[in-house]
């Protein structure tokens, strides 16, 4: 493969995986179409192939039972480098593929038909292909419905782009990338019914920048918006996989923990303000070095979102009171330090 052809390929699968497609679950609205495609062709097989750098894998599939193949041997690898419908009427004569495993084994491909799908930039990210375990021609009429039911595909994996770009969109803050307030709320009920299923607690950190009018009055908002995006980093990098970070006001984050104790909280809160306290970032001749004052509440499933939050909230405005850049918690409405 020349230099050319390299980078070709490279910016194809770049496409390919920008729609965050690959290994996701069965979804109906392409099952529909590889349904259509068997029933109208008449074919036993059909699939919605999706063309990796190692193999092929098929997000819709009727008439096969693998979900991938390797690449080398998949048909589709050589459907992609075609602008139309590549047909090949009997593999068992065709040089490419009479020693394919795929044609001397199952599923003992004998009829291929693919047809590329093309994104509106022009990348083949795979195929819509309909497949026979006896030769046969695909007629002009035919032809076009591959053609258009591939059409189809590629609106579907478009459409399907939009909506997560759209529930990302209203669900995450757009300055830190962070759940917003009102996914919080939704992600926290989750959890809270998850605790009542297995009898077990969780725990709630609330930050707040301190002192942040004064760094927006002596640096400018500009850099208020840094210092926002900074915590917002290391509230990610320092929280569990499973916890959730979300920036719920305009200088104030909270951070759920499921399976969490108070102890365990408050250990991982003096470990959060340590970070944020320790590293400062460059605003043009300066060190930004924000702290933050935490409050950390508990609960379990019959505790209210809504009361866990204000729970936190005061031992955070206990925080605020003892002289910032701590933590301080709340038991049972009672003050306790960090």
């Amino acid at each position: 493969m020349n230099q050319q052809h390299s980078a070709a390929e490279m910016a194809r699968l770049e496409a390919l995986y920008g729609y965050d497609i690959l290994d996701s679950d069965p979804e109906p609205r392409f099952d529909r179409i590889v349904r259509l495609a068997s029933r109208l062709l008449q074919m036993p097989i059909s699939l919605v192939s999706l063309v990796d750098e190692a193999r092929q894998w098929f997000k819709a599939r009727v008439g096969l039972s693998v979900a991938e193949t390797p690449r080398d041997i998949a048909f589709c690898s050589h459907a992609i480098e075609q602008d139309q419908v590549m047909v090949v009427e009997d593999a068992a004569r065709d040089p490419r593929f009479r020693a394919n495993p795929l044609v001397t084994d199952n599923p003992n491909i004998r009829f291929y038909a693919g047809a590329p799908l093309a994104t509106n930039d022009g990348h083949k990210i795979g195929t819509l292909c309909v497949i026979d375990r006896v030769p046969r021609q695909l007629t002009e009429e035919q032809r076009g419905l591959l053609e258009d039911l591939a059409a189809l595909v590629v609106d579907e994996i478009e459409l399907r782009r939009l909506n997560a770009q759209l529930t990302q969109l209203a669900t995450t803050d757009p300055m830190t990338g962070l759940w917003n307030r009102r996914r919080f709320f939704a992600l926290a009920e989750i959890e809270r019914e998850r605790s009542r299923r297995y009898s077990r607690g969780f725990s709630l950190l609330m930050l707040d920048i301190d002192r942040f009018k004064s760094i927006n009055d002596r640096f400018g908002h500009d850099v208020g918006d840094r210092a926002i995006e900074h915590i917002a980093r290391i509230c990610e990098a320092q929280k569990r996989p499973h916890d959730i970070a979300a920036r719920i006001g305009g200088e104030e984050f909270v951070i759920l923990m499921p399976e969490t104790g108070m102890s365990g909280a408050v250990a991982f809160a003096e470990r959060l303000r340590r970070a944020i306290a320790n590293n400062g970032f460059a605003s043009g001749g300066d060190t930004i070095n924000p702290t933050v004052s935490i409050g950390v509440s508990e609960g379990d499933a019959t505790t209210a979102i809504s009361e866990l939050l204000k729970t936190a909230d005061l031992a955070l405005y206990d925080a605020k009171e003892g002289g910032r850049n701590r933590v301080c918690q709340r038991i049972n409405g009672e003050r306790k330090s960090g």
